[in-house]
């Protein structure tokens, strides 16, 4: 829809795609900030794919200075196209996979609290479209 309105009437129009953004003041809807609250209420996750670590999902994580920096090169690059219009995917190129990301956040969850955490997990197929 951008597309067309930046090519139907000359409007300048950029995308910006950003992956799994964390750091400071994150998201409350984030995996690692539900996942943690879950474990604190006694409730199971929700893993898709059953699990399965052959075909498992992954998840680009991108701290936000790195989301801040790249909004600061590209406000530097004039856009040479006859349509205005471009999308930029931001990202750290470095996916990881979800199980190993959810045993990374018990451990360090474990070590935060001096006692062993593992997230009651609750294997479900994949979701249509994922």
């Amino acid at each position: 829809m951008a597309h067309t309105y930046s090519h139907l009437y000359n409007i300048p129009a950029t995308g910006l795609r950003f992956f799994t953004v964390y750091g400071p003041m994150g998201r409350p809807d984030m995996a690692y900030y539900q996942f943690t609250n879950k474990f604190f209420v006694g409730e199971s996750i929700k893993i898709y794919n059953n699990g399965n670590f052959e075909n498992d999902l992954y998840r680009d994580f991108t701290y936000i200075d790195d989301i801040v920096e790249g909004l600061v090169r590209l406000i530097k690059i004039p856009s040479i196209e006859s349509v205005p219009h471009r999308i930029f995917n931001i990202g750290n190129n470095n996916p990881q996979k979800l199980m190993v990301f959810i045993k990374y956040l018990e451990r360090a969850l474990s070590k935060s609290l001096g006692k062993e955490v593992e997230f009651e997990k609750d294997f479900e197929p994949i979701k249509s479209g994922d």
